[in-house]
């Protein structure tokens, strides 16, 4: 074979070798990707290099039930997720597996007035309106936890729907609702414009909120992928808090913020109160899991008992972080 040849030869699987490469980077889908505090580890792990260049690209959606379906009927083997929204697929025949717990508390909500307003603390919304944005969504389960940690009754309050946290503000300036619910960055970027009264981290014990989640082929088939995403993304929750200005830069140009606003985002999520970290590298808290499921069923999204280590599959996780061996 002659020089020239060999060297055509070689050029050609060095591109075969690049090609294979690509095609096993692939893109993942996380719910409310820049927009959710919850997506933030991702933003920085893309940006770091901490997937090894297996994700080509992140896809946000709308909601657990759209991320669901999305990872259901695609090609894709990754999904950042809420547990309530899995646990009813598995339950009605999904053939899915929860890999990682990636949020394990609900430290990203507080509640606002109006700078002037005479509601100083939860104790003070008596004969008050409350805002939620939806039926069914945490925000309305919280209210009514917000309510009860109150020492109140349903009737005490009146729960008010916005269509959005984001509108929640809108009617706390029309004067529609009294109390607005909001979670970061959105508290970080008004705090200045209105009061917070209560946080989550606060007033509530660790709710496990977003997980991530495969399909049963991929979790046969793709494992050295699943483990890079989790790898990756615990890189990233420990570079948020190590480094937050750095990381808050990434999250800020992802999330379209002001730095300063997502600096104090990452600093409030690092540092809430309570007993676990709000951004975690993956290991499983099954009593978060359990009052989370609690607080759906309050509002009618989930009914009945359910065993989440049946749904979970640890294999993908670091030994030293899995709780159920």
């Amino acid at each position: 074979m002659s020089r020239l040849r060999r060297r055509c030869l070689s050029l050609a699987l060095a591109a075969c070798a690049l090609g294979a490469a690509s095609a096993r980077a692939e893109e993942i889908v996380v719910s409310n990707y820049g927009v959710s505090a919850s997506g933030m580890p991702f933003a920085v792990a893309m940006e770091k290099g901490f997937f090894d260049g297996k994700v080509t690209g992140i896809l946000s959606s709308q909601g657990g039930g759209t991320t669901v379906r999305n990872l259901l009927a695609g090609d894709i083997a990754y999904a950042e997720v809420s547990p309530i929204a899995v646990a009813t697929a598995i339950r009605q025949g999904a053939a899915l597996k929860i890999i990682s717990n990636n949020v394990q508390t609900v430290s990203e909500f507080g509640w606002m007035v109006k700078t002037d307003s005479p509601i100083k603390t939860i104790a003070d919304i008596k004969g008050r309106k409350l805002g939620y944005s939806s039926p069914r969504s945490v925000s309305q389960a919280l209210a009514m936890l917000v309510v009860e940690k109150a020492g109140l009754k349903p009737s005490d309050v009146e729960l008010v729907m916005t269509g959005g946290l984001g509108e929640a503000l809108v009617a706390l300036d029309l004067g529609a609702i009294d109390v607005a619910p909001a979670t970061e960055p959105l508290l970080s970027k008004y705090r200045e414009k209105y009061r917070v009264i209560a946080t989550a981290s606060e007033l509530f014990p660790p709710m496990s909120n977003v997980v991530g989640v495969t399909t049963q082929a991929a979790a046969g088939k793709r494992g050295d992928f699943l483990r890079a995403i989790i790898a990756g993304r615990a890189k990233a929750v420990a570079f948020m808090k190590e480094r937050p200005e750095e990381a808050a830069a990434i999250v800020a140009k992802v999330y379209k913020l002001e730095q300063p606003v997502a600096l104090q985002a990452v600093r409030n999520l690092n540092d809430a109160k309570g007993a676990l970290p709000y951004w975690s590298t993956g290991k499983f808290d099954l009593a978060g899991l359990k009052e989370m499921w609690r607080t759906q069923i309050l509002v009618g999204a989930a009914d009945g008992d359910i065993d989440w280590s049946r749904m979970i599959d640890e294999s993908f996780l670091p030994e030293g972080e899995r709780v159920l061996k």
